[in-house]
């Protein structure tokens, strides 16, 4: 930690942002300047020093300014998979002092196309695979311009980093941030503390780039100098290979990786020493299997792209509560409100309202209603029971679905489950869930649902369980309940 503040690293950055301006650049020359022959970047088909990644992205940002004129506060649009030349065109662009937006490639034509029209990008950074954007000045990734004339760039500050959330349904919302090193140094610093960042070396990033929490990751990891090893596509049997290639001690994932890490080939995952799961609810039946199989190396994260990172568990807080997302980190602030607007109290659930200075810029307020509902115990702990619109009222009863999902998985023979919310003549509304059983399980509905009954209320009794295959998942690793709910 001392490394980080030293009155040298601060030297170097007050050189980087002198050269460079506030932009993303600047972390990158600053990197470049502290382990210029460290590895920094492997993907499936490069590998690049801090020098090299440097050396070519600040080409790339030359090559675009003088092939298609992008410069200071244009729009930019990106929609790759994770690679390379897209961590290059980040910079690049960034170092142009251009507005960034990253776009999800598992979007349809039709949610492209109306972010499209409401945006009105000045250009397009894409994958082939993801579509061409014919009469729209665009580029395929592969084929960016190339340029050996090494200029100096002027300085230039970034004012836009901009994510989408909502997933692959419905209209996509913005969230705007900015590069700006100070507003966070309190999520940059419970990362490296609480996760040990410091003593590891080589991190693998499977979660999307187009991300914010594979994205934010890869800029702590870039600010740490380690090597970062990344693929287009996460796939078990790969990622498995990777990591005991490149001896990976820490990875970024969702849930539903880990599972399928686990299924694969445990031996490979010897040399992980920090697992930090993001971006869905973690099963405690999984936290058992982890810490059974690689020892106390799962780590929960909580955060959204509205508000940035805002919990963290440790192993430690794991395995005081499997379903806990952890306590809340440094410079943040956390209020519980009920449908009402009043602050509920300890233990009991409401929506989770969040401030911090590192929430997006474009807000109405200065806390932020994250639609998440949980609780905090009294020992600062804090559980997430899901979306506010998955709340199901039952005959005047407030149900959760998740409190129920968690209920079922702890049963030997259930593999997997999801809980809905269905309309009910009598009660007005009733759970139905969805339930994968292990393989091999000979268990029937009516006797899950009686060991059902001796563990959950009688307002949490599904009015009826179906057993599926598997379940469906969105591509970022979270139960797909809109397919649930068109079966």
């Amino acid at each position: 930690m001392i490394r980080l503040i030293s009155p040298l690293s601060l030297l170097r950055l007050l050189l980087a942002l002198y050269k460079c301006g506030i932009n993303l650049m600047a972390l990158l020359y600053f990197a470049f300047k502290s382990y210029p022959e460290h590895i920094a970047l492997v993907d499936d088909q490069e590998e690049l020093t801090y020098k090299q990644l440097w050396v070519q992205s600040e080409k790339l940002a030359i090559a675009l300014k003088e092939n298609y004129q992008i410069q200071q506060g244009q729009k930019v649009g990106l929609l790759c998979r994770n690679h390379a030349s897209l961590i290059k065109a980040i910079f690049a662009v960034s170092r142009l002092g251009a507005d960034l937006y990253f776009l999800n490639v598992e979007m349809s034509k039709e949610q492209l196309s109306v972010l499209m029209d409401r945006h009105r990008f000045d250009f397009i950074v894409y994958d082939t695979e993801c579509g061409r954007f014919n009469g729209l000045s665009s580029q395929d990734i592969n084929d960016l311009p190339q340029t050996n004339i090494i200029e100096k760039l002027p300085r230039t500050s970034q004012r836009k980093l901009v994510l989408f959330t909502g997933g692959t349904t419905g209209s996509p919302k913005t969230a705007v941030h900015q590069p700006s090193v100070f507003s966070y140094l309190h999520p940059f610093f419970a990362l490296v503390s609480k996760l040990k960042l410091i003593h590891y070396q080589t991190a693998y990033i499977a979660t999307p780039i187009y991300h914010g929490y594979g994205f934010a990751v890869l800029l702590l990891f870039i600010a740490l100098g380690k090597k970062v090893v990344i693929t287009r596509r996460f796939d078990p049997a790969k990622a498995c290979s990777l990591i005991c290639e490149h001896q990976v001690e820490v990875m970024t994932v969702v849930p539903l990786m880990v599972h399928k890490l686990l299924k694969q080939d445990v031996v490979d995952l010897r040399s992980l020493k920090c697992i930090a799961s993001g971006g869905a609810e973690l099963n405690p039946k999984l936290v058992e299997e982890v810490f059974n199989e690689l020892g106390d190396v799962l780590y929960n994260l909580y955060g959204t792209s509205e508000a940035g990172l805002n919990m963290i568990a440790t192993p430690q807080d794991l395995r005081y509560a499997a379903s806990t997302i952890g306590k809340r980190i440094k410079g943040v602030r956390v209020k519980i409100v009920d449908s009402t607007g009043n602050v509920v109290d300890v233990g009991q659930v409401g929506q989770f309202y969040i401030q911090n200075q590192w929430l997006m810029k474009n807000r109405e307020h200065s806390t932020i209603k994250t639609g998440d509902l949980g609780y905090r115990d009294e020992k600062g702990h804090y559980f997430w029971c899901g979306r506010v619109d998955d709340m199901v009222v039952s005959a005047g009863e407030n149900v959760y679905p998740k409190e129920v999902e968690q209920v079922l998985i702890t049963h030997p023979q259930v593999e997997d489950a999801a809980v809905i919310g269905v309309p009910d003549d009598l009660f007005g509304q009733r759970l139905r869930a969805y339930v994968v059983l292990e393989k091999n399980a000979d268990l029937t509905k009516d006797e899950l649902l009686q060991w059902l009954r001796a563990r959950v209320a009688r307002y949490q009794i599904p009015k009826e369980i179906s057993f599926l295959d598997q379940l469906p998942y969105t591509p970022l690793g979270k139960r797909d309940k809109k397919r649930l709910m068109e079966k």
